[in-house]
């Protein structure tokens, strides 16, 4: 999604949890600072090598959810590729799935996915207004292919094609290099597993904000999004979702 049209959104989202640009923008400074040289050239271009005109199955953390069962889809050329959003890289590894792409900014299992980037993976690091630290801690760890991103304008090698979430962000940076279906797996707004009051609520209100932004994808967005029940079946997103097999 162009910057220009998605600005006007993560505003909208700024101003309902009170983030302040100026983390936004230290975070990202010191993500383009640690991200070696190579990760911030062409980023859109080595995604698109690894999801351009696949199925891309993003993976998040619903609880129970557990790996996507990529043999249940239909034989494909190319064949489909997992995208893991954060800590369900850890999952898909257990699973013996490598992901192809993992967005994440940096708050859940980081060794799986430094593991997962050693395998293969390409990791798709996220700036944001707290996880300066993460990135300073973290990013020198990765052995294998990167690339950043922040809620800014891109610049300095750092992408922002929308998303808000790591498992939405994932889905943006599919559709943005041309995925042919995206497909959710793992993803159910109501639940949450969350024992802390406060922080349920927070994760409730962010994980709003997500399927608000898919939402928004599926109508404007050129790759057909569907959520992957664990039934087997596959529910369109759009003004009127259908179910199909």
């Amino acid at each position: 999604m162009r910057y220009e049209l998605w600005a006007p959104r993560y505003e909208a989202i700024r101003a309902d949890f009170g983030y302040p640009f100026d983390g936004e923008e230290r975070a990202a400074a010191t993500l383009a600072r640690v991200l070696p040289a190579r990760a911030r050239e062409d980023a859109l271009g080595r995604l698109a090598v690894r999801l351009g005109g696949r199925d891309v199955v993003v993976v998040g953390l619903a609880p129970g959810a557990g790996p996507p069962p990529v043999w249940r889809l239909p034989p494909a050329s190319p064949a489909p590729v997992v995208v893991a959003a954060d800590g369900a890289a850890r999952p898909c590894l257990e699973a013996g799935l490598v992901p192809g792409v993992i967005a994440t900014d940096l708050d859940g299992p980081v060794p799986a996915e430094v593991e997962a980037n050693g395998r293969g993976a390409m990791v798709v690091v996220h700036a944001h207004g707290d996880n300066a630290p993460a990135i300073e801690r973290w990013v020198p760890e990765f052995p294998g292919e990167l690339a950043g991103s922040w809620a800014g304008p891109p610049r300095g090698g750092l992408l922002d094609v929308g998303g808000f979430t790591d498992g939405d962000r994932a889905a943006y940076l599919a559709e943005e290099v041309g995925a042919r279906r995206i497909l959710l797996w793992g993803f159910d707004p109501g639940a949450i597993d969350e024992p802390d009051p406060g922080l349920r609520e927070l994760k409730r209100r962010k994980l709003r904000w997500a399927v608000a932004l898919l939402h928004d994808l599926a109508r404007e967005g050129r790759s057909p999004l569907f959520w992957w029940r664990r039934d087997g079946s596959l529910v369109q997103l759009g003004n009127a979702e259908r179910s199909t097999r």
